[in-house]
């Protein structure tokens, strides 16, 4: 038990270089936050429920106001059961229990006893002078001297150093998308505790599918990029079991370099870039193959097992193929950037020769889709969700794959549905996804929002993965995909030196909000009538590229009074000029 005599202090650490010897010696600052409660609520005599609004890891700060020295009880939980923390939760839901011995007005520090499958390595360790966190929402206290009130207690929540709540802002005409996106900001903000991302906090271990996911919702809602660079080079040393993981470190450096422009970082690693390509396992036609033992164990296509659609594995499979295609494109940019040109040009050339092969031997032309994998003719979600998302899908088929995922609805998992939503804004199917998004049912955000969720969970619901983790940031999603595709704005050159600016509005009325970039913020304010109105803003040394809806009837985009140079490409306006300066532009 610690205890802080006088006035208690907020601490701060960089949290590797208290970590065992076996993890990276640098990594992401964080910090302890005391936070108040929202509401306490006397539930049974002596005992007094504190809700803190939504989930946080962290420990408890007790101070009395009187010189009692009561031994009190302190239960921490993730949910509530008939209005008592639930001492029984299902799966990986969090519930503890410690006593802590009160020593008057000096406050003391609570936590629970260490769990030591997340406590020990493999686990990413938190610093030894904060004691014990968990994730909790609310604690149960009996025993108090009298009646609790909320400056006798504080929540001391661990979260990276350098967040900026104010960094991003998300709001639309439809309510329930906005609170998906403060849920999906929020659930990043809170799993940044441990200074480099972790699979929630039933193991805290990094996994790089995961890592990925967590950058992208990090770089739309605070723009510091070292906490990603830390698990990249965690994972370095320490890679994971999945297939698909391998190349998702490509996807990593890749998302690095095009916010950050950082060539110096990106070539003091581009060598050990090249051996997450999966080439031992290509086949004579360029093809990646599985053994058995890899297909038992590595290919993963989606997780848990039964989300994956009824997808059949085979010695060539179609999802893993899609994702060394998607790397092999990234590696052209990064060998480009780190100076190799050689490799650049070897790299495009076997994507080119690998990618045709791909289609001519896993595209089914009769049914305009792909099959799971040579040797079969099941056509899977999976098996089309990523070649599309992945701009494998030659363009006059795009538009069918699109519908037919759109038919399909969200038969795949949290993870996997960051690639079918990006496959659908990509393909001018925003109204499809952003329905999926907020569908009433049990496999949507919408569906963690109205039950009461207030970081994403680790798969839809308890029943499609009995040991479920209720904090896990793999599910934030939309964390990314709202301001990238309905604010509409994506660095178009590293370091956002160019930003497109392409707003996806699907049923929407309005949008409005901010992204944060190395350079500063990019804020955008679109309004859809009979009219479109886009307002745009940018940091200094950034020029912008505009695609805008082209609403019934228009015949150009205007800023003020002057036509702009334009031309229609389907359903959007495409400005062939570029804006180095904030500005509003109409289609009329």
């Amino acid at each position: 038990m610690l205890t802080f005599p006088g006035r208690f202090t907020v601490l701060a650490f960089t949290v590797p270089a208290l970590l065992t010897a076996a993890l990276p010696a640098r990594g992401a600052p964080t910090k302890l936050v005391e936070e108040s409660p929202r509401q306490i609520t006397n539930v049974a005599p002596g005992v007094w429920l504190v809700d803190f609004g939504r989930e946080a890891w962290g420990n408890l700060r007790l101070a009395a106001a009187s010189t009692s020295t009561n031994r009190v009880v302190v239960h921490f939980g993730e949910a509530l059961r008939d209005g008592r923390i639930d001492r029984h939760p299902p799966g990986s839901v969090r519930y503890a229990k410690t006593e802590v011995l009160l020593d008057g007005t000096n406050p003391v520090i609570a936590a629970p006893a260490a769990d030591k499958r997340n406590t020990t390595p493999p686990a990413v360790l938190t610093p030894p002078e904060w004691g014990v966190v968990l994730p909790f929402r609310w604690v149960e206290i009996e025993g108090w001297p009298g009646k609790l009130v909320a400056e006798q207690v504080r929540r001391r929540a661990a979260f990276a150093s350098t967040w900026d709540d104010d960094a991003a802002e998300f709001r639309s005409s439809d309510e329930m998308l906005n609170r998906i996106w403060e849920l999906c900001r929020y659930s990043i903000k809170a799993t940044t505790f441990a200074g480099v991302y972790v699979d929630g906090d039933r193991e805290r271990i990094a996994y790089e599918g995961d890592a990925y996911l967590d950058q992208l919702g990090h770089y739309a809602s605070d723009s510091d990029p070292q906490m990603a660079r830390d698990t990249f080079d965690r994972l370095m040393k320490y890679s994971t079991w999945p297939t698909e993981w391998v190349p998702h470190m490509i996807f990593i450096a890749h998302a690095d370099w095009m916010q950050t422009g950082d060539a110096k970082w990106l070539t003091a690693r581009y060598d050990g870039l090249k051996s997450k390509l999966l080439l031992e396992r290509a086949g004579p036609d360029g093809l990646i193959t599985s053994s058995a033992a890899q297909i038992k164990r590595g290919d993963l296509v989606d997780w848990p097992e039964g989300e994956r659609d009824g997808y059949v594995f085979t010695g060539v499979n179609t999802v893993v193929n899609a994702f060394h295609l998607r790397a092999l494109a990234m590696m052209v940019d990064l060998a480009r950037a780190a100076g190799k040109t050689k490799d650049a040009e070897e790299f495009a050339r076997r994507e080119q020769a690998t990618r045709a092969v791909f289609q001519e031997e896993l595209f089914d032309p009769a049914r305009k889709l792909y099959r799971d994998g040579e040797g079969t003719d099941h056509i899977s979600l999976h098996a089309n969700l990523f070649p599309l998302a992945f701009g494998l899908v030659p363009v006059e088929d795009r538009a069918h794959v699109a519908s037919w995922l759109g038919e399909r609805g969200m038969a795949c998992s949290v993870y996997a549905a960051q690639y079918l939503m990006e496959a659908l804004f990509e393909n001018d199917s925003d109204s499809t996804a952003l329905g999926l998004m907020a569908a009433p049912t049990d496999r949507s955000w919408r569906h963690f929002v109205e039950s009461g969720a207030t970081i994403t969970w680790e798969a839809w619901d308890q029943r499609y993965k009995p040991n479920l983790d209720w904090t896990h940031a793999w599910g934030a999603a939309p964390a990314n995909l709202l301001p990238r595709f309905v604010l509409g704005a994506q660095p178009l050159s590293p370091g956002w030196s160019r930003v497109l600016i392409r707003p996806h509005t699907g049923m929407l009325a309005f949008c409005t909000g901010k992204i944060p970039t190395p350079r500063g913020p990019v804020t955008v304010n679109w309004k859809r009538g009979p009219d479109f109105t886009l307002t745009y803003g940018l940091p200094p040394g950034t020029a912008c590229h505009l695609e805008v809806p082209a609403t019934a009837g228009s015949r150009g985009v205007f800023l003020g009074d002057r036509m702009l140079r334009a031309h229609r490409e389907g359903g959007w306006w495409i400005v062939e000029e570029e804006f180095a300066v904030a500005g509003t532009v109409e289609v009329r």
